[in-house]
Protein backbone atom coordinates (compact mmCIF):
# COMPACT_ATOMS: atom_id res chain seq x y z
CA UNK A 1 0.00 0.00 0.00
CA UNK A 2 1.33 3.39 -0.97
CA UNK A 3 2.51 5.43 1.99
CA UNK A 4 1.16 9.17 2.64
CA UNK A 5 3.98 12.22 2.45
CA UNK A 6 3.93 12.47 6.05
CA UNK A 7 4.22 8.51 6.64
CA UNK A 8 7.01 8.38 3.88
CA UNK A 9 8.98 10.99 5.35
CA UNK A 10 8.22 9.91 9.02
CA UNK A 11 9.80 6.27 7.68
CA UNK A 12 12.98 7.98 6.12
CA UNK A 13 13.92 10.19 9.84
CA UNK A 14 13.03 6.85 11.61
CA UNK A 15 15.03 3.95 9.92
CA UNK A 16 18.29 6.56 9.36
CA UNK A 17 17.97 7.54 12.70
CA UNK A 18 18.13 4.47 13.79
CA UNK A 19 20.23 2.78 11.67
CA UNK A 20 23.02 5.41 10.86
CA UNK A 21 25.26 3.80 13.55
CA UNK A 22 28.60 5.81 14.61
CA UNK A 23 29.65 8.53 12.14
CA UNK A 24 32.56 9.15 10.88
CA UNK A 25 34.42 12.51 12.10
CA UNK A 26 37.70 14.30 10.78
CA UNK A 27 39.20 17.71 12.24
CA UNK A 28 39.01 20.81 9.84
CA UNK A 29 40.30 24.16 10.22
CA UNK A 30 37.51 26.36 11.98
CA UNK A 31 37.66 28.66 8.78
CA UNK A 32 36.56 25.44 6.49
CA UNK A 33 34.16 24.29 8.76
CA UNK A 34 30.78 26.29 7.52
CA UNK A 35 28.25 24.45 7.12
CA UNK A 36 29.41 20.99 8.77
CA UNK A 37 27.74 19.39 11.38
CA UNK A 38 29.95 19.79 14.84
CA UNK A 39 30.99 16.11 15.91
CA UNK A 40 32.40 17.34 19.08
CA UNK A 41 31.43 19.42 22.44
CA UNK A 42 33.47 23.16 22.50
CA UNK A 43 33.12 24.73 26.04
CA UNK A 44 34.36 27.87 26.72
CA UNK A 45 37.87 29.05 27.89
CA UNK A 46 37.13 31.40 29.95
CA UNK A 47 34.32 33.78 31.25
CA UNK A 48 32.65 36.03 28.50
CA UNK A 49 32.60 38.81 28.90
CA UNK A 50 35.94 38.25 31.03
CA UNK A 51 35.37 41.32 33.05
CA UNK A 52 32.43 43.66 33.41
CA UNK A 53 32.24 45.07 30.37
CA UNK A 54 30.63 48.42 29.53
CA UNK A 55 27.67 48.35 26.52
CA UNK A 56 27.62 52.32 26.39
CA UNK A 57 30.02 54.85 25.61
CA UNK A 58 29.61 57.37 28.74
CA UNK A 59 30.69 57.16 32.25
CA UNK A 60 31.33 54.68 34.78
CA UNK A 61 29.55 55.92 38.62
CA UNK A 62 27.88 54.56 41.75
CA UNK A 63 24.65 54.47 41.22
CA UNK A 64 24.12 55.70 44.70
CA UNK A 65 25.50 58.96 43.23
CA UNK A 66 22.98 59.74 40.84
CA UNK A 67 20.95 61.83 40.56
CA UNK A 68 23.35 64.71 40.99
CA UNK A 69 26.78 66.27 40.27
CA UNK A 70 30.30 64.07 39.85
CA UNK A 71 33.75 64.64 39.30
CA UNK A 72 35.70 62.75 36.58
CA UNK A 73 38.58 61.47 37.39
CA UNK A 74 39.91 59.47 34.24
CA UNK A 75 39.28 57.52 31.28
CA UNK A 76 38.97 54.12 30.08
CA UNK A 77 38.77 52.71 26.32
CA UNK A 78 38.26 49.33 24.99
CA UNK A 79 41.32 47.22 25.02
CA UNK A 80 42.74 49.34 28.51
CA UNK A 81 42.34 48.85 32.03
CA UNK A 82 41.69 51.92 34.44
CA UNK A 83 43.84 51.61 37.40
CA UNK A 84 42.08 53.72 40.25
CA UNK A 85 39.13 53.28 42.26
CA UNK A 86 35.61 55.52 41.60
CA UNK A 87 35.15 56.65 45.29
CA UNK A 88 31.72 58.57 45.81
CA UNK A 89 31.29 61.63 43.56
CA UNK A 90 33.61 60.63 40.96
CA UNK A 91 33.12 59.30 37.63
CA UNK A 92 35.29 57.89 34.60
CA UNK A 93 34.42 58.52 31.03
CA UNK A 94 34.44 54.62 29.69
CA UNK A 95 33.92 53.98 25.74
CA UNK A 96 31.33 50.99 24.89
CA UNK A 97 33.31 47.37 25.31
CA UNK A 98 36.24 49.02 28.19
CA UNK A 99 36.11 47.41 31.47
CA UNK A 100 33.79 48.72 34.18
CA UNK A 101 36.59 50.87 36.98
CA UNK A 102 36.71 49.23 40.11
CA UNK A 103 34.09 50.46 42.54
CA UNK A 104 31.73 51.89 39.82
CA UNK A 105 28.49 49.65 39.43
CA UNK A 106 26.65 51.59 36.55
CA UNK A 107 27.43 53.39 33.63
CA UNK A 108 25.47 56.44 32.48
CA UNK A 109 25.37 57.15 28.80
CA UNK A 110 26.73 60.27 27.64
CA UNK A 111 23.49 61.26 25.86
CA UNK A 112 22.51 61.84 29.60
CA UNK A 113 25.17 63.71 30.75
CA UNK A 114 25.68 67.78 30.81
CA UNK A 115 29.53 67.77 30.69
CA UNK A 116 31.40 71.55 31.76
CA UNK A 117 35.06 70.56 32.37
CA UNK A 118 35.43 67.65 34.42
CA UNK A 119 32.42 67.91 36.28
CA UNK A 120 29.65 66.39 34.85
CA UNK A 121 25.35 66.74 35.73
CA UNK A 122 23.14 63.66 35.85
CA UNK A 123 19.83 64.35 36.07
CA UNK A 124 18.58 60.56 36.25
CA UNK A 125 18.78 58.18 38.76
CA UNK A 126 20.22 54.69 37.74
CA UNK A 127 20.54 50.84 39.02
CA UNK A 128 23.08 49.07 40.09
CA UNK A 129 24.21 46.88 37.10
CA UNK A 130 22.18 49.25 34.21
CA UNK A 131 24.39 49.43 31.01
CA UNK A 132 27.09 46.76 31.58
CA UNK A 133 27.64 43.32 31.21
CA UNK A 134 28.45 41.39 34.27
CA UNK A 135 31.89 39.15 33.97
CA UNK A 136 30.48 35.60 33.00
CA UNK A 137 26.90 36.71 32.07
CA UNK A 138 27.44 35.67 29.17
CA UNK A 139 29.04 31.81 29.73
CA UNK A 140 31.31 30.55 32.33
CA UNK A 141 33.94 29.04 32.26
CA UNK A 142 34.28 25.29 31.14
CA UNK A 143 30.70 25.57 29.99
CA UNK A 144 29.04 24.24 26.75
CA UNK A 145 28.88 26.57 24.44
CA UNK A 146 28.03 24.37 21.18
CA UNK A 147 26.71 20.97 21.21
CA UNK A 148 27.43 18.32 18.71
CA UNK A 149 24.73 17.84 16.13
CA UNK A 150 25.40 22.07 15.71
CA UNK A 151 25.40 22.79 11.97
CA UNK A 152 28.23 25.48 12.20
CA UNK A 153 26.81 28.83 10.26
CA UNK A 154 28.69 32.08 11.00
CA UNK A 155 27.53 32.63 14.00
CA UNK A 156 29.20 29.70 15.44
CA UNK A 157 32.47 29.84 13.47
CA UNK A 158 32.28 33.08 15.54
CA UNK A 159 32.11 31.31 18.56
CA UNK A 160 34.71 29.23 17.53
CA UNK A 161 37.03 32.08 17.29
CA UNK A 162 36.07 33.96 20.11
CA UNK A 163 36.91 30.12 22.34
CA UNK A 164 40.18 30.02 20.48
CA UNK A 165 39.33 26.99 18.45
CA UNK A 166 41.20 27.36 15.26
CA UNK A 167 40.23 23.50 14.31
CA UNK A 168 37.29 21.82 15.41
CA UNK A 169 36.11 18.02 14.68
CA UNK A 170 33.03 17.47 12.27
CA UNK A 171 31.17 14.53 10.79
CA UNK A 172 32.92 13.51 7.27
CA UNK A 173 30.82 14.72 4.51
CA UNK A 174 28.46 11.35 3.75
CA UNK A 175 29.49 9.67 -0.33
CA UNK A 176 27.09 10.07 -1.72
CA UNK A 177 26.92 8.07 -5.29
CA UNK A 178 24.30 9.18 -7.99
CA UNK A 179 23.60 6.15 -10.49
CA UNK A 180 21.65 7.31 -13.47
CA UNK A 181 19.64 4.46 -15.12
CA UNK A 182 18.29 3.85 -18.57
CA UNK A 183 18.95 3.17 -22.32
CA UNK A 184 17.50 6.19 -23.72
CA UNK A 185 20.07 8.54 -21.07
CA UNK A 186 22.63 9.63 -22.96
CA UNK A 187 25.76 12.24 -21.28
CA UNK A 188 25.17 16.01 -21.19
CA UNK A 189 28.01 16.13 -23.66
CA UNK A 190 26.84 14.01 -26.47
CA UNK A 191 24.28 14.92 -29.16
CA UNK A 192 21.19 12.50 -28.52
CA UNK A 193 19.31 10.91 -31.25
CA UNK A 194 15.44 12.26 -31.27
CA UNK A 195 14.64 8.67 -28.68
CA UNK A 196 17.37 10.13 -26.13
CA UNK A 197 17.39 12.75 -23.51
CA UNK A 198 20.88 14.18 -21.96
CA UNK A 199 21.93 12.93 -18.59
CA UNK A 200 20.79 16.54 -16.51
CA UNK A 201 18.74 13.98 -13.66
CA UNK A 202 22.51 13.58 -12.43
CA UNK A 203 23.44 17.05 -12.66
CA UNK A 204 20.51 18.20 -10.52
CA UNK A 205 20.95 15.54 -7.72
CA UNK A 206 24.94 16.50 -7.45
CA UNK A 207 24.11 19.81 -6.82
CA UNK A 208 21.27 18.72 -4.05
CA UNK A 209 23.43 16.45 -2.84
CA UNK A 210 26.64 19.43 -2.12
CA UNK A 211 23.76 22.17 -1.14
CA UNK A 212 22.82 19.32 1.41
CA UNK A 213 26.40 18.77 2.45
CA UNK A 214 26.99 15.39 0.84
CA UNK A 215 29.82 14.50 -1.33
CA UNK A 216 28.45 13.76 -4.87
CA UNK A 217 29.82 11.08 -7.15
CA UNK A 218 28.21 10.20 -10.58
CA UNK A 219 28.45 6.88 -11.59
CA UNK A 220 28.30 5.83 -14.99
CA UNK A 221 24.65 5.37 -16.50
CA UNK A 222 23.42 1.94 -15.94
CA UNK A 223 21.43 0.41 -18.98
CA UNK A 224 17.84 -1.56 -18.96
CA UNK A 225 19.82 -5.01 -18.33
CA UNK A 226 20.54 -7.00 -15.51
CA UNK A 227 24.36 -7.17 -15.42
CA UNK A 228 25.19 -3.17 -16.02
CA UNK A 229 22.46 -2.35 -13.32
CA UNK A 230 23.72 -4.83 -10.81
CA UNK A 231 27.64 -3.96 -11.31
CA UNK A 232 26.64 -0.18 -11.06
CA UNK A 233 24.47 -0.66 -7.74
CA UNK A 234 27.03 -2.64 -5.85
CA UNK A 235 29.30 -0.14 -6.39
CA UNK A 236 26.97 2.48 -5.30
CA UNK A 237 26.68 0.23 -2.16
CA UNK A 238 29.96 1.08 -1.54
CA UNK A 239 28.93 4.92 -0.70
CA UNK A 240 27.63 6.32 2.28
CA UNK A 241 24.63 6.44 0.10
CA UNK A 242 23.16 5.46 -2.99
CA UNK A 243 20.45 7.36 -5.41
CA UNK A 244 19.49 6.26 -8.23
CA UNK A 245 17.15 7.83 -10.51
CA UNK A 246 14.55 5.87 -13.21
CA UNK A 247 14.34 2.26 -13.11
CA UNK A 248 11.69 2.44 -10.57
CA UNK A 249 7.95 2.01 -12.11
CA UNK A 250 6.31 -0.80 -13.02
CA UNK A 251 7.33 -1.07 -16.51
CA UNK A 252 8.90 -4.33 -18.36
CA UNK A 253 12.53 -2.77 -18.16
CA UNK A 254 12.29 -0.73 -14.94
CA UNK A 255 14.26 -3.67 -13.32
CA UNK A 256 16.01 -1.85 -10.01
CA UNK A 257 13.76 -3.22 -7.40
CA UNK A 258 14.53 -6.84 -8.84
CA UNK A 259 18.39 -6.17 -8.54
CA UNK A 260 18.31 -4.36 -5.20
CA UNK A 261 15.99 -7.66 -3.82
CA UNK A 262 18.56 -9.90 -5.09
CA UNK A 263 21.19 -8.05 -3.78
CA UNK A 264 19.60 -8.51 0.06
CA UNK A 265 17.24 -5.23 0.20
CA UNK A 266 14.75 -4.13 2.70
CA UNK A 267 12.52 -2.08 1.38
CA UNK A 268 10.84 0.22 3.55
CA UNK A 269 8.03 1.59 0.91
CA UNK A 270 8.06 1.59 -2.80
CA UNK A 271 5.08 4.47 -3.26
CA UNK A 272 4.29 7.81 -2.04
CA UNK A 273 1.13 9.42 -2.31
CA UNK A 274 2.60 12.53 -4.01
CA UNK A 275 2.84 13.80 -7.32
CA UNK A 276 5.63 14.24 -8.78
CA UNK A 277 7.07 11.32 -7.59
CA UNK A 278 4.71 8.35 -6.87
CA UNK A 279 6.83 4.97 -7.90
CA UNK A 280 9.58 5.91 -5.04
CA UNK A 281 11.60 3.29 -3.29
CA UNK A 282 13.44 3.88 -0.46
CA UNK A 283 15.16 0.55 1.88
CA UNK A 284 18.77 -0.33 3.43
CA UNK A 285 21.05 -2.88 0.94
CA UNK A 286 24.09 -3.67 2.33
CA UNK A 287 23.88 -2.12 5.57
CA UNK A 288 23.65 1.11 3.02
CA UNK A 289 20.54 3.12 2.70
CA UNK A 290 19.29 3.64 -1.12
CA UNK A 291 16.43 5.81 -3.27
CA UNK A 292 15.13 4.76 -6.06
CA UNK A 293 14.10 8.25 -7.41
CA UNK A 294 11.29 7.91 -10.59
CA UNK A 295 13.42 9.29 -13.67
CA UNK A 296 11.52 12.15 -14.89
CA UNK A 297 13.45 15.23 -13.97
CA UNK A 298 10.52 16.91 -11.72
CA UNK A 299 10.10 13.86 -9.52
CA UNK A 300 13.66 13.30 -8.92
CA UNK A 301 13.99 17.13 -7.84
CA UNK A 302 10.82 17.00 -5.81
CA UNK A 303 11.69 13.20 -4.06
CA UNK A 304 15.34 14.43 -2.92
CA UNK A 305 14.08 17.51 -1.49
CA UNK A 306 11.43 16.04 0.36
CA UNK A 307 12.96 12.40 1.30
CA UNK A 308 16.48 12.10 0.61
CA UNK A 309 17.62 15.11 1.56
CA UNK A 310 16.77 14.42 5.23
CA UNK A 311 18.53 10.83 4.97
CA UNK A 312 21.78 12.59 3.71
CA UNK A 313 21.71 15.33 6.59
CA UNK A 314 20.69 12.82 8.82
CA UNK A 315 23.87 10.64 7.61
CA UNK A 316 26.17 13.87 8.10
CA UNK A 317 25.68 14.25 12.04
CA UNK A 318 22.65 16.15 12.07
CA UNK A 319 19.75 15.39 14.93
CA UNK A 320 17.03 17.09 13.35
CA UNK A 321 16.15 17.67 9.50
CA UNK A 322 13.02 19.68 9.48
CA UNK A 323 10.71 20.58 6.03
CA UNK A 324 11.17 23.80 5.93
CA UNK A 325 7.06 24.56 4.53
CA UNK A 326 6.13 28.71 4.30
CA UNK A 327 2.59 30.41 3.86
CA UNK A 328 2.22 32.33 1.54
CA UNK A 329 -0.99 33.98 -0.18
CA UNK A 330 -2.58 32.42 -3.78
CA UNK A 331 -2.65 35.39 -6.35
CA UNK A 332 -4.91 32.78 -8.66
CA UNK A 333 -7.05 30.28 -8.37
CA UNK A 334 -5.87 26.71 -8.24
CA UNK A 335 -7.06 23.30 -8.65
CA UNK A 336 -6.50 19.65 -8.06
CA UNK A 337 -7.85 15.97 -8.61
CA UNK A 338 -8.04 14.83 -5.09
CA UNK A 339 -6.01 11.77 -3.67
CA UNK A 340 -2.36 13.49 -3.70
CA UNK A 341 -0.21 15.56 -2.27
CA UNK A 342 1.43 17.69 -4.79
CA UNK A 343 4.54 19.68 -5.36
CA UNK A 344 3.81 22.14 -8.37
CA UNK A 345 6.46 24.79 -10.08
CA UNK A 346 5.73 28.25 -8.59
CA UNK A 347 6.81 31.38 -8.31
CA UNK A 348 6.33 33.28 -4.50
CA UNK A 349 6.78 36.57 -4.59
CA UNK A 350 10.41 38.96 -3.30
CA UNK A 351 8.95 39.67 0.18
CA UNK A 352 7.60 36.26 0.44
CA UNK A 353 3.75 36.83 0.87
CA UNK A 354 2.12 35.55 -2.39
CA UNK A 355 2.87 32.98 -4.55
CA UNK A 356 1.62 32.07 -8.21
CA UNK A 357 1.95 28.12 -10.09
CA UNK A 358 4.50 28.37 -12.62
CA UNK A 359 2.81 27.23 -16.05
CA UNK A 360 4.19 23.95 -17.15
CA UNK A 361 3.55 20.29 -19.01
CA UNK A 362 4.34 17.83 -16.41
CA UNK A 363 7.10 16.29 -14.54
CA UNK A 364 9.74 16.16 -17.48
CA UNK A 365 9.35 20.21 -17.88
CA UNK A 366 12.63 21.08 -16.97
CA UNK A 367 11.98 24.93 -18.25
CA UNK A 368 9.43 25.32 -15.98
CA UNK A 369 11.42 23.78 -12.99
CA UNK A 370 14.05 26.51 -13.80
CA UNK A 371 11.60 29.29 -14.06
CA UNK A 372 10.19 28.56 -10.48
CA UNK A 373 11.86 29.29 -7.35
CA UNK A 374 9.46 26.92 -4.83
CA UNK A 375 7.00 24.60 -5.14
CA UNK A 376 3.30 24.43 -4.05
CA UNK A 377 2.68 22.07 -1.89
CA UNK A 378 -1.11 21.05 -2.10
CA UNK A 379 -3.32 19.31 0.47
CA UNK A 380 -3.91 15.44 -0.89
CA UNK A 381 -8.62 16.12 0.29
CA UNK A 382 -9.13 19.47 -1.58
CA UNK A 383 -10.27 20.37 -5.05
CA UNK A 384 -9.51 23.76 -5.16
CA UNK A 385 -7.98 26.96 -3.52
CA UNK A 386 -9.32 30.53 -4.53
CA UNK A 387 -7.30 33.49 -5.15
CA UNK A 388 -5.97 34.89 -1.71
CA UNK A 389 -6.33 31.22 0.53
CA UNK A 390 -3.23 30.79 1.88
CA UNK A 391 -1.26 27.68 1.10
CA UNK A 392 1.84 25.77 2.01
CA UNK A 393 4.92 26.47 -0.38
CA UNK A 394 8.72 24.43 -0.54
CA UNK A 395 11.56 26.95 -1.74
CA UNK A 396 14.00 25.49 -4.26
Amino acid sequence: MALTFEQARACVLREVSAGRGSLPTEQVPSLEAAGRVLAETITADRDYPPFPRSARDGFAVRAADVPGELTVIGEVRAGEVYRGFVSPGGAVEIMTGAPLPEGADAVVMVEHVERSGDRIKVTRSLKSGENFNAQGIESRQGNMVLSPGCRLGFAEIALLAMVGRECVTVYRHPRVAILPTGDEIVEAGHAPEPFQIRNSNAWSMAVQVARAGGAPQILPIARDNYESTRGLIEQGLTHDLLLLSGGVSAGKYDIVERVLADLGATFFFDRVRIQPGQPLVFGIAQGKFFFGLPGNPASTMVTFEVFARAALELLGGAQETPLHLLQARLSKDLRQKPGLTRFLPAQVSADGSTVAPEPWQGSGDVNSLARANAFLVTEPDRETWASGEMIRVLLK
